[in-house]
């Protein structure tokens, strides 16, 4: 077994959705990005790479390349399922925060750690996510801007 960190942040700005670990939550601002900029899966995709020994999310979808511009970022998720897949590895557990002031994350906690659960093929019992607000303090207080931080352990096929 092994284990990865992934870390991402993005700037709320108007006119995007807000979209966590797949699933949009009613905000008026949202995350600014090449992709949908889904931090919480950044970041998961991040550890995952990380844990495998695969390098980084830039290295695999980087946000020069215009294929990834818009993208859903569960299909990147998805697409790094099948590169651990294909170094006969598979993700054990994760355990995730997010950092952001607004909105509250309690009442789509469920639904993120399903969306997860579902793309990484685990049990609920394997996906934790947890939130954290900024208490006034730097760009996550300030509601600027949004973070997550992601330990993915994986283990062999």
């Amino acid at each position: 077994m092994s284990t990865g960190i992934g870390w991402d942040t993005h700037r709320l700005v108007e006119g995007r959705p807000l979209i966590l670990g797949g699933v949009r939550l009613e905000h008026d601002r949202g995350l600014a990005g090449h992709s949908d900029a889904d931090v919480l899966t950044h970041a998961v995709i991040d550890a995952m790479l990380g844990a495998a020994g695969l390098g980084d999310i830039g290295g695999h979808y980087p946000d020069t390349d215009p294929r990834y511009e818009g993208i859903d970022s569960m299909h990147l998720l998805a697409s790094t399922v099948t590169l651990l897949a294909e170094a006969a590895l598979r993700v054990a557990h994760v355990d995730a925060t997010v950092l952001m002031e607004r909105p509250k994350l309690s009442p789509v906690r469920d639904e993120i750690r399903e969306s997860l659960a579902a793309a990484l093929e685990l049990g609920l019992e394997h996906v934790n996510v947890k939130a954290t607000r900024g208490e006034g303090m730097g760009f996550i207080g300030r509601a600027e801007g949004v973070a997550a931080l992601a330990v993915v352990t994986v283990e062999p096929l």
